[in-house]
């Protein structure tokens, strides 16, 4: 069976010169004395750094506090060399305890398609009654939640496979 090929397939060898210019937009929006920095280590089914991955995130509950940037609410960024990434936004507001405090896509190499998942802070009083969560089993919903590391500070890592991998969302037409 031959499946067709994919817009992740096409994209081509320096795709980083094409994505470039929105990770100096998320590198242009400044910390506020409200911000949250959520760090990270990207890591393959063996458990090694991957060092060349890109990695989006969409915080819609940071649209309104990133007014008049370039990419309201949107973040974009290369792991390093470590396979380290980090995001720094604005703290959700209370009223949306549950919800994710972003969405986020992976692109690296060796998988044909992007990934998506979300993460949570842990101190969220609403994870008990996040719709998404409730999707997840229990056994797996920690891949998702964010652990605090300091007072604004947080670590949440991504597991491509193995015994921790990353809890991941197949989107309806996301494989299109």
């Amino acid at each position: 069976m031959t499946l067709p090929i994919s817009p992740s397939q096409t994209i081509g060898p320096f795709s980083h010169e094409a994505w470039r210019w929105a990770c100096a937009a998320s590198d242009a929006v400044a910390a506020g004395p409200n911000s949250i920095t959520i760090r990270g280590t990207l890591r393959d089914g063996n458990g090694e750094p991957i060092d060349d991955a890109m990695i989006e995130a969409w915080s819609p509950a940071s649209v309104e506090a990133d007014a008049g940037t370039a990419l309201p609410g949107f973040r974009r960024t290369p792991s390093d060399m470590q396979g380290g990434f980090q995001f720094t936004l604005p703290r959700p507001p209370v009223a949306n305890a549950g919800d994710p405090v972003m969405f986020i896509t992976i692109f690296a190499r060796g998988i044909l398609l992007h990934q998506f998942s979300a993460v949570f802070l842990e101190e969220d009083a609403g994870l008990a009654r996040s719709e998404i969560l409730q999707q997840v089993p229990e056994a797996r919903r920690a891949t998702l939640i964010a652990r605090k590391t300091g007072p604004a500070a947080y670590q949440w890592d991504i597991n491509m496979q193995g015994e921790h991998e990353t809890v991941f969302f197949d989107y309806a037409g996301a494989r299109a």
